[in-house]
């Protein structure tokens, strides 16, 4: 699985636009723009998803699932949950 901000966050990592992910994936333009713009986990054909997330790991990019440990090197960022606020006094 992969999410919409996870391809997002992938492509800015790349320093590559929308037309090139299509492009390395196989994947039409209004697809991925379809894709960046749900909320969450994208959903849609397997075969289309599975492109998208090959490309991106064939580009260098190592999708992280919630909670999983990255043994690999490089550099990444991860997303988690902010932590709560304290009330102001």
């Amino acid at each position: 699985m992969i999410t919409s901000a996870q391809m997002r966050a992938a492509r800015a990592l790349l320093g590559i636009d929308q037309a090139t992910l299509a492009k390395l994936s196989g994947v039409s333009l209004p697809t991925i723009q379809r894709m960046e713009a749900s909320d969450g986990v994208v959903r849609g054909v397997v075969d289309t998803l599975t492109k998208v997330v090959e490309a991106l790991e064939k580009a260098g990019i190592q999708l992280i699932a919630d909670n999983a440990v990255s043994t690999s090197g490089g550099r990444g960022v991860r997303l988690r949950e902010p932590k709560m606020r304290e009330p102001a006094k």
